[in-house]
């Protein structure tokens, strides 16, 4: 996709929020801005000295089809409304309110799958549920892998860390 028509996307989301009465900034860049670094994230709305600045992960744009494309740029599209700098009730009223009127699926959050990319990303620990077997992968140490104990799934089991490649557990001593 070339910038050209990246930003040509980005009028056409615009185009579309305000269509469904969403009250976005005025004061967005017309220029869609390419992260190459951006490894865990897909999108970001900059706000700086009253103007929005959208940007796009240069993976999204090159790996992933228009469709998805268009609904990261309009979930960041919806950062730009007043009192929608997070993820609150109020944006996600307005990203419902674009999902039903334009076939989106705009949510708080993404993952590779669902936008048709590879996730390349380093695996270093899997954060295995001991119930349902559930694994989730992290690239980092963070709290959730240095204290599994703390956390529980999203189906109430308890989670125990394996270091990518290894059966054993984790211990809390062998880590780098």
């Amino acid at each position: 996709m070339t910038q050209e028509e990246l930003d040509a996307l980005l009028v056409r989301v615009a185009d579309q929020a305000r269509a469904v009465n969403i009250p976005i900034s005025r004061h967005i860049c017309p220029h869609v801005r390419l992260n190459r670094r951006a490894r865990t994230r897909f999108g970001c709305c900059i706000r700086r000295g009253g103007t929005h600045t959208i940007e796009l992960s240069a993976q999204l744009v090159r790996e992933g089809g228009q469709e998805a494309v268009a609904r990261v740029l309009a979930h960041e599209v919806l950062h730009t409304c007043y009192g929608c700098a997070n993820h609150g009730p109020r944006w996600k009223g307005y990203a419902q309110r674009m999902n039903d009127a334009y076939g989106y699926a705009i949510r708080r959050t993404d993952d590779y799958a669902s936008l048709g990319l590879e996730d390349d990303r380093p695996v270093r620990y899997y954060v295995v549920c001991q119930w349902c077997a559930r694994r989730i992968p992290r690239m980092k140490r963070s709290p959730l892998v240095d204290h599994p104990e703390r956390y529980r799934c999203p189906c109430g089991g308890t989670l125990r860390v394996e270091r990518a490649g290894d059966l054993d557990d984790m211990k809390g001593d062998d880590c780098p």
